[in-house]
């Protein structure tokens, strides 16, 4: 186990603390387009590594959404957030889930990105051939990068993704994360929490998309809402920044 609280960096000193989690092909610079469009005299920000990612790339672990919850919190505590919102992307959508679920009375807020619900995610023979041969073979993290945000961007853009996740992620981490946030099931623990929900999902998106949410977390969630960004897919914090910090911070200062 690791004793240091995990990477991060903290933007902001504002009195509403926010932990942000990353995709399985980012780290916590994954937001880094959105950084610009934060208020930060309302808001602290901290935005974290996983094992595996970023400045934990030689951390070893066991690659579990418990253990990416366990050391957000643990970094939460570290930084004297006794209560705080909490902003997942994709896997961390899910990932902020089990924060949740472990800490209840911690989390003010709740805003999962394109994210993967905390059922997991049932894929068919070639989706899964397709997903987890992403660990050895980038023409498979490219692939995934241009089907889910709708075939229509600039492949120098999905190029530059797929090199930052592999220079930035550990082969074994984006193996083992998937089967993490694919096969991991613990909707029971969350179903029917009251706190204030919102889920963002990009227009383009054809897999995390509007019905996957209506069938999941607008279940599972009494005070839930579903917003559908306009010209994003899979990736809102790169494909429409100013938005995203707009839309996040609005339903955080409600």
């Amino acid at each position: 186990m690791s004793t240091a609280p995990n990477t991060h960096h903290v933007v902001g000193t504002g009195p509403h603390h926010v932990l942000v989690l990353h995709g399985w092909f980012g780290d916590s610079h994954a937001f880094a387009p959105i950084e610009s469009a934060l208020t930060r005299s309302d808001f602290t920000y901290a935005f974290m590594d996983y094992r595996g990612y970023g400045g934990m790339r030689e951390v070893h672990g066991a690659f579990t959404m418990d253990e990416i919850a366990a050391d957000a919190l643990a970094l939460a505590d570290h930084l004297g957030f006794a209560q705080f919102s909490v902003v997942g992307h994709s896997m961390g959508g899910m990932a902020v889930q089990r924060m949740l679920s472990l800490a209840p009375d911690r989390v003010r807020k709740l805003v999962a990105l394109t994210p993967v619900p905390a059922s997991g995610v049932a894929f068919d023979a070639a989706g899964w051939a397709l997903f987890s041969g992403a660990a050895d073979n980038p023409h498979n993290r490219f692939a995934i990068i241009d089907y889910t945000t709708g075939n229509r961007l600039s492949p120098a853009w999905i190029t530059s993704i797929v090199d930052y996740s592999l220079a930035h992620a550990t082969r074994d981490a984006i193996d083992r994360y998937l089967t993490a946030w694919a096969k991991t099931d613990f909707s029971a623990t969350i179903r029917g929490m009251s706190l204030p929900v919102k889920v963002i999902v990009g227009e383009h998106d054809p897999a995390l998309n509007a019905a996957v949410m209506q069938a999941t977390f607008l279940e599972h969630y009494p005070a839930c809402e579903l917003e559908v960004m306009a010209n994003a897919g899979q990736y809102p914090m790169h494909e429409t920044p100013v938005a995203l910090a707009t839309s996040i911070e609005n339903f955080l200062r409600r």
